[in-house]
């Protein structure tokens, strides 16, 4: 079946050029009214144009399609807000978003300024959140909406230089698997991106040869399944090069450690069974966790637990 978005509204943040540009391009090629948020600002957050934007604008609208464009900082609630009224007053509705704006302000961890630090959280985790509370009650009446939170290896990983963007990155993990259980009951479905693509944020560490094969086109393919009719939720999708794969956060069996035997020396002489990948899995929410750990311990005393599995 054709993926079509035919009377969807959808929101891009950072959509001025590569990823974002060509993520609020495709969702256009298919239907979607669009708002192309972009501050227009440097790599590192600093400046802002509307041009990049408008340009985008034109585009869409050169091929037949509709979009408008707004300029604000994804981190200012107030422009947000507007942003989001503005895409209402247009179009009556928004049903999908893309939280794709970000910035760099790479520097070793000894090296970075709290400033530079906080900034960069700001911009992807809080730019994130943002927007993402701003339409939470118009997806919700809708009992319906598709957001996707765009992390990177980065944060999965870890690369040497970017604390900031790393931990930024991360903290989407976190964000998912709340808005995940809390959408639910209103067919909010909620995932993650993580790309490795050659824009301007990344051109400059790569080698020339890949830059051609990282082309952001060649990931929005996946952005679309993930904000289409029948996305999944909660998960993880890495691309690049028109590559996917699935990142999951698996937990091992373990091991329960009893009286006099939980102690460091215990944990250490246990390590090797504890970090045992056999009979892995990966855990759906926080409290899973617990009943398992509890039902360990009670298992070992014989008693039973009041709630299954």
């Amino acid at each position: 079946m054709s993926i079509r978005f035919d009377g969807r509204v959808a929101i891009v943040t950072g959509a001025g050029a590569g990823l974002g540009r060509s993520h609020a391009l495709g969702l256009a090629a298919r239907g979607a009214k669009v708002v192309i948020n972009d501050l227009g600002a440097s790599t590192q957050g600093e400046g802002q144009s509307s041009d990049a934007a408008s340009a985008v604008v034109d585009e869409i609208r050169a091929a037949g399609g509709e979009a408008i464009a707004h300029g604000t900082d994804v981190a200012d609630e107030a422009g947000v807000r507007d942003m989001v009224d503005q895409a209402m007053k247009a179009w009556g509705r928004i049903d999908i978003l893309v939280n794709n704006a970000g910035i760099l302000r790479d520097k070793t961890f000894s090296k970075m300024t709290l400033e530079d630090f906080r900034k960069v959280v700001d911009v992807h985790l809080m730019g994130s959140t943002t927007c993402t509370h701003a339409v939470w009650p118009i997806l919700r009446e809708q009992k319906y909406g598709r957001i996707v939170l765009t992390s990177s290896a980065s944060g999965l990983y870890g690369n040497f230089g970017q604390s900031n963007y790393g931990a930024a990155k991360a903290a989407m993990l976190g964000l998912m698997n709340v808005l995940h259980m809390e959408g639910a009951r209103d067919d909010i479905r909620v995932n993650m991106l993580a790309p490795t693509a050659a824009t301007r944020m990344t051109e400059s560490l790569m080698p020339p040869e890949a830059l051609e094969l990282l082309r952001p086109e060649a990931i929005t393919p996946g952005l679309l399944y993930l904000v289409s009719d029948d996305a999944p939720s909660r998960t993880i999708l890495g691309a690049g090069a028109g590559c996917y794969a699935l990142t999951r956060v698996y937990e091992t069996e373990g091991v329960l450690l009893e009286g006099d035997a939980n102690t460091p020396e215990g944990v250490a002489a246990q390590f090797d069974a504890i970090a045992d990948p056999s009979g892995q899995k990966e855990l759906t929410d926080a409290f899973q966790q617990t009943r398992k750990y509890a039902r360990k311990a009670a298992d070992a005393r014989g008693l039973n637990l009041p709630w299954g599995d």
